[in-house]
């Protein structure tokens, strides 16, 4: 008979059993009996989520051993065609010959945790593979193999999670990278990659990283924030929000600017939800994680160089090629270098609605972040009509920060008003002014209405879009 899941240059050894036939586990009565896997008293502790490492390193060098004999016996092609509970149960049953052959006394509870990690070995990333499933973690950040961060609620927390070595890490970080068609070695030693569920990683290795590879995965959430979720989480008001809608749906452009890890990125997700289906987006990013909802979305990423230091296509070329794609609406993730002029020009261009982000901790940081971007185009533009550009094509400036608490806020909308002179005239519409911080170290505080009607209000008005005016008396909410 043929078996389903050996592969044909399989190693000699127990024939496996088929679906169906008695299974090679022991019942629980029985295998406490067996003296070849009883196992002492001492080890028998409760269970935890990842195995002390510190404590059993026995255990990793098993776990290794078996995984490479393992990758020997099996047929990886016909992994694809197993659900994950028939992997575990095919996989289980061939560490439990193993085991036998080794007469490795390993309790249940042990071999299941054995059984899980190596799955996650073949399937998935190893030992981080749990920790990408665990919906509190927020960020994974990898100091060599010895050092594995969490982020759960913006605090930092050491994990017992630990890699074999430099060498086991590097296995997982290419398994990364060339999932996406991206290369890294010692001629290219860092890369900008993703996930299939959209996560972001980046990872840098020597002789670059001085101490071994080192990597930082930005989780996406299975379920994108939504503008209601936002507002439950203090992250703006109801009033804010019908704001924020009015801009998308008048086609006003956004520029989204904040710090690292402020939440640039959900917010250009929330704000996305407000397009029409019946219009056409074309998305640029440098590792695309937009989850747009629209049905009409054209997504494009940029490529790096190959070995030979050619091909490469940056941003700004994605950016210059969309506009002859037909786009009502462009959004590229997030402005760096030469780019900024062709998204402005795009803007400047017929191209009305488009949104950006930007690493800037003010509105008017952002304006000097863009003139300096313009400049790295290599163009000799007067600075005045760098401004103008600037003041033509940018609508509102959303501006969002993260507290010492890990709580993401916007905490300004700004309007471009226009040029006095060669300044960029601009007004704030709303901002939030932090009050205090508790004694479990949470930041309070108060969103507030500057009093200042915006001049997008005479296009709401156009449009039908229906906001009262008291919405902009100066109070606090």
């Amino acid at each position: 008979m043929l078996q389903r899941f050996r592969s044909s240059n399989a190693q000699s050894g127990p024939v496996l059993k088929f679906r169906g036939e008695p299974s090679v586990d022991l019942p629980a009565e029985e295998e406490r009996q067996d003296p070849q896997i009883e196992v002492p008293a001492k080890k028998e502790e409760p269970a935890s989520d990842f195995v002390d490492f510190e404590r059993s390193s026995d255990y990793v060098d098993l776990k290794v051993q078996l995984h490479q004999e393992l990758l020997t016996m099996i047929n990886l092609g016909a992994l694809e065609k197993l659900t994950e509970a028939e992997v575990h149960k095919e996989i289980g049953e061939m560490i439990t010959e193993l085991l036998a052959q080794k007469e490795t006394p390993l309790n249940i509870t042990e071999r299941t945790q054995l059984v899980r990690d190596i799955v996650d070995e073949i399937l998935g990333l190893g030992p981080i593979e749990p920790l990408l499933k665990d919906p509190s973690v927020a960020d994974i950040i990898i100091n060599t193999h010895e050092q594995v961060y969490v982020e759960r609620n913006g605090n930092l927390e050491l994990t017992k999670v630990k890699f074999k070595d430099s060498a086991h890490l590097l296995r997982i970080i290419d398994k990364i990278v060339t999932g996406v068609g991206r290369r890294i070695d010692e001629s290219q030693p860092t890369v900008d990659a993703r996930l299939p569920d959209g996560s972001r990683v980046n990872a840098v290795i020597p002789p670059v990283a001085v101490d071994g590879p080192l990597v930082s995965i930005r989780k996406f959430s299975a379920n994108p924030l939504t503008i209601e979720r936002l507002i439950e989480f203090d992250a703006l008001t109801e009033e804010i929000s019908q704001i924020l809608q009015g801009i998308v749906k008048c086609r006003l452009n956004v520029l989204i600017a904040g710090g690292t890890g402020t939440g640039k990125t959900t917010m250009l997700n929330a704000l996305s939800s407000f397009i029409g289906d019946a219009e056409r987006v074309v998305t640029i990013e440098d590792a695309a994680e937009l989850a747009l909802q629209q049905p009409h979305v054209a997504r494009m990423e940029t490529r790096p160089a190959n070995m030979e230091g050619r091909g490469a296509i940056d941003q700004r070329e994605l950016v210059r090629n969309s506009l002859r794609m037909r786009p009502d609406r462009i959004i590229v993730g997030e402005c760096r270098a030469g780019e900024a002029f062709d998204m402005l020009q795009a803007m400047n261009t017929g191209h009305d609605g488009s949104m950006t982000t930007i690493h800037a901790n003010t509105p008017r940081d952002a304006m000097s972040r863009l003139e300096q971007m313009i400049g790295m185009t290599g163009m000799d533009l007067p600075m005045r009509s760098m401004r103008a550009q600037i003041a033509s094509a940018i609508d509102v400036v959303v501006q969002i920060k993260r507290f010492s608490d890990g709580k993401r806020r916007l905490i300004s909308l700004t309007e471009v008003t226009g040029m006095e002179g060669d300044i960029i005239t601009m007004q704030e519409v709303f901002g939030f002014q932090q009050t205090h911080v508790d004694e479990e170290g949470k930041t309070h505080g108060k969103f507030i209405a500057s009093g200042i009607r915006p001049n997008f209000m005479d296009l709401f008005e156009t449009r039908g879009i229906e906001v009262p005016e008291s919405i902009f008396d100066n109070r606090s909410f």
